[in-house]
């Protein structure tokens, strides 16, 4: 495991975790954060595709995880980031690094956690990416959440961050208890998405869903009956922009791999390390 610096075009510095040996390994994977998740979230799964004979690069986008600057650690008012940023800037430049960090005949795959995977179709250096592995990546539009998500988010919209942001400057979700902190114009944008019923297209327009129509890199979709964000109509509606892209959607139950729960979040836990984490595997040795 070695810690490196990701630049961005822009000239923002991106803290990134190397896992593995970029000269050996038979192909590089890229795990994109969900929402408000430090990259460290990933380090145990990470590890795992070493030992399957991949290099991994991990990285926090900017406002995150080690890649919040030290000059707004107690706050991100005045930090300049939305979305479009994390996937455009961010993402694209750790790509880049994992790109630069391997030889050229090596494959590159990317696995998006949530968000993840929805900001695929904005990166602009995404040719390089050979399969497209998602992981609880749904739409995030609010009437089609799962219920126990859509009881809580219209006090989120609709009362809490019209209330918090002008007042905070960026989104304190750490004192909220919600998410985590993020970056004010990255809140007012997933919720602008979030209240749309074609989400970022919504914003985007016809361009953008051509553009994401257009992506033809094979997918596969891990979704989870029992997750408290997303609902399947999440799900299908995220991946139908994808439309020119071969996909395969597997939705699994807990009590298929012998388990009470999963979630949004389980899939990263080391106990699913012989039950689920072989899905992604097989599907980037295919």
């Amino acid at each position: 495991m070695q810690s490196i610096t990701i630049t961005t075009a822009d000239g923002f510095a991106l803290a990134g975790t190397v896992y593995g040996d970029p000269a050996t390994a038979r192909a590089a994977l890229l795990i994109a954060p969900a929402m408000g998740v430090a990259q460290n979230y990933y380090a145990s799964f990470a590890r795992w595709l070493v030992g399957q004979g991949l290099v991994v690069l991990s990285f926090d986008y900017r406002g995150m995880g080690q890649s919040r600057p030290s000059e707004h650690a107690r706050s991100l008012r005045g930090f300049e980031a939305d979305i479009h940023t994390w996937a455009e800037q961010d993402a694209a430049a750790a790509l880049a690094a994992l790109d630069g960090l391997v030889p050229a005949a090596t494959p590159i795959h990317w696995l998006g956690h949530s968000l993840g995977g929805q900001i695929f179709g904005l990166v602009p250096n995404r040719a390089r990416v050979d399969r497209l592995v998602t992981v609880g990546c749904g739409s995030g539009y609010w009437l089609e959440n799962a219920p126990p998500l859509k009881r809580m988010v219209w006090w989120l919209w609709f009362v809490i961050v019209p209330v918090v942001l002008p007042l905070a400057g960026y989104f304190p979700g750490r004192r909220l208890k919600k998410v985590g902190d993020l970056p004010a114009g990255v809140i007012a944008q997933w919720r602008r998405w979030c209240l749309d019923r074609d989400y970022m297209m919504g914003e985007g327009g016809p361009e953008l869903r051509e553009q994401y129509a257009r992506v033809p890199t094979p997918i596969l979709s891990l979704s989870f009956t029992d997750d408290e964000f997303m609902s399947a109509r999440n799900i299908e509606s995220l991946h139908g922009f994808y439309a020119g892209a071969p996909r395969t959607m597997r939705r699994i139950a807990p009590a298929e791999v012998g388990e009470r729960r999963i979630g949004h979040f389980g899939f990263f836990r080391p106990q699913f390390q012989a039950s689920l984490w072989p899905h992604v595997s097989g599907f980037l040795a295919t």
